[in-house]
């Protein structure tokens, strides 16, 4: 599977039927490992230590920036982001400080990075913005448009900026689900 921005053969680790779009861009591939059965969706850009579980899907026009190093994103197995998302692993100081990709490190203040634990079954909704040092737990979904700049609890929904409560996901229903698409996976692995 080639690209004409990189060289898939240079990813860390690209597993079975995975789909990358013709115009994702990965800046550093050798940090970027996706699981088997993913998708990324065209105009993606991805510059940080990424890691995608079995089906996850990254929408189109999404951002996962880190600047090569600084930072990680961890897809869990089953998790999402819908297009727009902008996942940040790592900034820059504004206040004290020098800032941009083209300041020698040795000018560049302490800032804020870490990693973005992105656990299985969630779905960032469209335009979410994650910033770093980040657990989003697993089931949690977010409505467009959210901020999340702290740990988010397991089966809830969230919205708005910074990112609130909504509600509960019906986690006895949704596992229903997923137990079964789990098994017919373990039953069909060739099929899917």
């Amino acid at each position: 599977m080639d690209n004409i921005f990189f060289d898939t053969k240079r990813l860390k680790h690209i597993g079975k039927n995975v789909i990358i779009g013709k115009t994702v861009r990965i800046r550093h591939p050798e940090l970027v490992s996706i699981g088997d059965n993913s998708i990324i969706d065209d105009f993606t850009y991805i510059s940080a230590e990424l890691e995608v579980g079995k089906f996850c899907h990254i929408g189109s026009n999404s951002t996962i920036l880190g600047g090569g190093g600084k930072g990680k994103c961890v897809f869990e197995d089953l998790s999402g982001c819908a297009p727009g998302t902008r996942i940040i692993t790592a900034s820059d100081d504004y206040v004290s400080s020098m800032a941009g990709p083209n300041v020698p490190e040795k000018y560049l203040g302490e800032a804020p990075s870490g990693l973005v634990h992105i656990k299985s079954y969630t779905i960032l909704g469209t335009n979410t913005v994650v910033m770093p040092d980040v657990t989003i737990e697993e089931g949690v979904s977010t409505g467009p448009m959210t901020l999340i700049r702290k740990n988010l609890e397991p089966w809830t929904i969230y919205g708005g900026s910074p990112a609130r409560k909504i509600g509960p996901r019906d986690k006895e229903s949704i596992m229903s689900h997923i137990n079964t698409f789990w098994e017919d996976y373990k039953k069909n692995n060739d099929s899917f």
